[in-house]
């Protein structure tokens, strides 16, 4: 099951897990109404797993690929650690399956509070189109995932403010049918 919380407002090391104090978890439903979805799959068989399929299938993810992010094997490592951590938004789904690692994806709810979500092997994670987030690694310091896309592969990340963009305005629609 995955894990999420609130975080706290501490400036400190991101790799950390701030967590808020006292405690306050997010269950998947919480995730659920900001448009996250999270699945749970045997990363040790990626390579030919049915339900894996299944979900590409059922969702049109038809280019998939790996990164492996740590500081030997990702060129620029420094400067691509903190590009992931700067708040953004995509004009399209993030999608993410942690292969061997672990990290945090943080998402803004709907006051805009980051909710810290703690990926590891065989989590899965959709992010929607235009919601605030961002990604750090955990102290291991080692991710390797499989990035997936509905179509051909866009990279392009929009830093805080974009509100302007259409899938930041239909995001924002969204939250409000889920209030």
């Amino acid at each position: 099951m995955v894990q999420a919380w609130y975080m706290d407002e501490s400036e400190e090391d991101p790799q950390l897990p701030h967590r808020a104090e006292p405690s306050r978890p997010v269950d998947l439903q919480q995730l659920n109404q900001l448009g996250v979805l999270y699945w749970k799959l045997d990363a040790d068989k990626y390579e030919n797993d049915p339900e894996l399929e299944k979900i590409r299938k059922d969702r049109n993810y038809s280019w998939m690929d790996i990164i492996t992010i740590c500081k030997d094997k990702l060129p620029n490592y420094e400067e691509k650690i903190k590009m992931f951590y700067e708040e953004h938004l995509h004009l399209d789904e993030e999608i993410r399956y942690i292969l061997e690692g672990s990290g945090y994806f943080d998402v803004r709810d709907k006051e805009d509070k980051w909710i810290r979500i703690f990926m590891e092997k065989g989590d899965m994670i959709t992010l929607p189109a235009g919601i605030y987030h961002r990604f750090t690694l955990d102290k291991k310091d080692y991710v390797k995932a499989m990035r997936l896309f509905v179509g051909e592969p866009v990279w392009k990340a929009y830093n805080r403010p974009a509100d302007h963009f259409e899938a930041r305005e239909q995001y924002v629609k969204f939250l409000a049918q889920t209030a």
